[in-house]
């Protein structure tokens, strides 16, 4: 029995190191896929990406940005900075993953698809819900927008 115990601390050890990976700065954990940094776009490129695309196209990146919003509720969405005041909206690849709800204003290493939409008053109130805003804040949002959007098929959050 005692050896089964050991065995179990072992094994508990060797899965809590999952999803850490070391870096040039440190150890980072990853979300999602685990993925190699390998063309790491600069925010000003991708914001000028995503003002010129047309809604309903799509761009493969990978980019490093700061979180400004997460979702208080699970962390099944969040919301990055982007050049200019711009933000984009962060969904995760077939809902396989989410994210901490402690990790406002750290830096974040995006991989997946950029893409503009036409986001619905329905969506944006629900978004808006789980965001924590207000009943009168909610209640402002009357017409759709276009806004930037990125589905992430993986994130590196350094530590």
């Amino acid at each position: 029995m005692k050896g089964f115990n050991i065995l179990l601390v072992f094994l508990f050890g060797v899965f809590s190191c999952l999803g850490q990976q070391e870096t040039n700065s440190g150890s980072a954990e990853f979300y999602g896929d685990e993925f190699k940094v390998t063309s790491l776009s600069n925010k000003d490129d991708v914001m000028k990406q995503f003002a010129s695309m047309p809604v309903s196209d799509s761009l493969n990146l990978q980019f490093k940005t700061k979180v400004k919003e997460v979702c208080k509720v699970k962390g099944c969405w969040m919301i990055v900075e982007l050049p200019q005041g711009e933000q984009a909206m962060v969904r995760f690849k077939d809902y396989g993953f989410f994210m901490p709800v402690d990790i406002l204003d750290k830096e974040v290493v995006l991989n997946g698809l950029a893409f503009v939409e036409e986001m619905s008053v329905d969506d944006q109130k629900h978004y808006a819900k789980d965001g924590g805003k207000t009943e009168d804040e909610i209640a402002k949002i009357t017409a759709p927008k276009r806004t930037y959007s990125f589905e992430a098929s993986g994130v590196i959050v350094p530590n």
